[in-house]
């Protein structure tokens, strides 16, 4: 099932936002508070993760709100063939799954794992954060992420600096290189320099990529 939803206008500066859930109600609510944001628009709700692609291959959103449990195609499924088609989509988990579901979520590249009963305001900060290439794991399912990654931890020596080892940790808790800058004092630029020897040495491509990695390993306290 899709619906398309008229757009507010052309600015460059709305996020654009897809939903994707299999139960109207929460389609219907989730939008009628999201549009209520002068810089976030829904363009489009969809009851399944075929759905999903399809509005995101139409769309090119800034960002998919993804259900995990839905017909035709689930959620993980459908966040890994958008992520490959559209890498500057970010997707965040909408769910009501504290499981190990989690984990193939993270694993399948969201930037953000957020529950149902969030609230608005949290929701919607979440939102604008990952378009800024942040990284958010919701603090109730934290303990279940390490617990099941860390089954997986790899014996690679990783020689991280002290300020890289405090950049993983600020990314790990969700914060963008503007706000790593500020709260360490640094540039932006420098942030950024910073990101990428660690990318480096952890070999990964992106954020998601690397918060998985440093759960999994344990690089950084995460609570």
């Amino acid at each position: 099932m899709l619906e398309y939803l008229w757009e507010k206008g052309s600015d460059a500066t709305l996020i654009r936002v897809v939903i994707a859930d299999d139960h109207a109600l929460i389609r219907e609510g989730l939008t009628k508070i999201l549009n209520l944001e002068e810089d976030i628009e829904v363009v489009g709700q969809a009851g399944d993760g075929q759905g999903a692609i399809n509005l995101a291959r139409r769309f090119k959103p800034e960002v998919v709100l993804m259900d995990i449990n839905m017909p035709v195609t689930d959620g993980i499924t459908a966040t890994k063939i958008i992520l490959k088609e559209l890498p500057r989509t970010k997707v965040v988990a909408l769910t009501v799954y504290e499981d190990e579901q989690v984990v193939e979520m993270l694993k399948a590249g969201v930037s953000a794992y957020v529950l149902k009963d969030v609230a608005a305001q949290e929701l919607m900060g979440t939102i604008r954060k990952v378009t800024e290439g942040s990284v958010f794991i919701h603090p109730r399912v934290a303990n279940q992420v390490v617990k099941e990654l860390s089954m997986e931890r790899e014996n690679r020596e990783i020689k991280l600096t002290r300020r890289e080892k405090d950049i993983l940790e600020l990314l790990v808790h969700g914060n963008s290189n503007k706000e790593i800058a500020e709260k360490l004092f640094i540039s932006e630029k420098t942030a950024k320099n910073h990101l990428t020897s660690i990318f480096r040495k952890l070999a990964v491509k992106d954020r998601t990529q690397a918060a998985v990695y440093a759960l999994r390993n344990r690089l950084v306290k995460y609570e």
